[in-house]
């Protein structure tokens, strides 16, 4: 198959991002744009350092039979209606989080995948993080034994000082503080939590809780930016997501999990499995961190790379297909619904 030509909607910071990103993936390129504003080429390619066709409208860029795949970097109430334009033009996507801003468009855009047979992928990237690709590596070995606790936390103030806030804070298109950006740690803790294949284990129940800050800086927001949920899954185990939009600290993505076997905290590691180690002190894991909110540093490389070569190879996405990030939205509007109506969700 040739090269898979990308056509990106919406020109922000992320499509910034993807549109770098897509300069170091073999096998595919970003050839066109289409956004709200007018752009110039030359200026496009000035700013992107490559050519960019930009097209007069989004139905424009959906007719054009070189455009392979769609890339839908626009605000969040946007997404659903776009990538369900897209899969119905017979185009492959590409769909920054959240798919959507509640769960029965994520399945009307889930359907529309299905019934025109297009490759999809969420922007679930911590998966293919040097970090989450090494605790995943870890708890495959089996060297914590059987995790029967987690926590994945997402520490990020996202105030004034962030290109998106004008918009973020907006109820109905920023939704809740998971729905905005902690989706990232829900994913990533089910991501852990799940077999070695990614898929997501079950969930029975969740219960979630919202408050949000008194400090002015945040005061625009619509909806509460704090807020934690407790997961119970179906064989047992539990789990714990808080997302807190409106802190005023770096940024800190916390990630500990508890085995039978030892415990991983961030980047440190304990295992009675690895005779000679030290019980009372971590020992450290050299890695690269999720430390940073800003987009340029997300890890979309490896990620983009998976899904230009299993859609080259008519094979799946691995990790962050369309159905396994699904589940994920299913248990991020659940935990809304539940911080909503005060009282524990049944998912089973």
């Amino acid at each position: 198959m040739s090269d898979l030509n990308v056509g990106i909607v919406g020109l922000g910071a992320v499509a910034g991002a993807h549109i770098e990103t897509f300069r170091s993936v073999e096998g595919g390129s970003v050839t066109g744009v289409s956004s709200r504003r007018p752009q110039d080429p030359a200026q496009l390619e000035k700013t992107y350092g490559v050519p960019l066709r930009p097209y007069a409208s989004y139905e424009e860029m959906l007719a054009d039979p070189d455009i392979h795949v769609i890339d839908i970097c626009t605000p969040h109430s946007l997404h659903a209606d776009q990538a369900v334009q897209a899969a119905e033009a017979g185009k492959h996507l590409i769909v920054e989080k959240p798919v959507a801003t509640n769960f029965a468009d994520c399945e009307r855009v889930a359907a529309a995948i299905k019934a025109n047979g297009v490759q999809a992928m969420v922007c679930f990237e911590v998966r293919f993080s040097a970090q989450f690709r090494m605790i995943r590596a870890i708890l495959d070995e089996g060297l914590i034994g059987d995790v029967h606790y987690a926590e994945v936390d997402y520490y990020h103030g996202i105030g004034p000082w962030y290109g998106q806030f004008p918009w973020n804070v907006k109820k109905d298109i920023g939704t809740s503080s998971l729905a905005t950006a902690g989706c990232h740690a829900l994913d990533a803790l089910l991501f852990l939590m799940a077999g070695s294949d990614g898929k997501s284990a079950d969930i029975s129940e969740v219960t979630s809780y919202s408050t949000k800050s008194k400090s002015e800086i945040f005061a625009p927001y619509e909806y509460d930016t704090s807020q934690v949920s407790i997961l119970r899954f179906a064989d047992g185990r539990a789990a714990k997501c808080a997302s807190i939009v409106d802190c005023l600290q770096p940024y800190y993505f916390h990630v500990h999990l508890v085995g039978s076997h030892g415990s991983i905290l961030d980047n440190k590691f304990y295992s009675h499995k690895l005779h000679g180690m030290d019980k009372d002190k971590w020992s450290t894991l050299e890695t690269h961190l999720i430390d940073s909110g800003a987009v340029k540093d997300h890890p979309y490389q490896p990620q983009f790379q998976a899904f230009v070569d299993a859609t080259k190879a008519g094979k799946p996405m691995p990790w962050t297909d369309f159905e396994t990030a699904l589940t994920t939205h299913r248990v991020m509007f659940a935990a809304d619904q539940s911080a909503i109506e005060g009282r524990s969700i049944q998912l089973g």
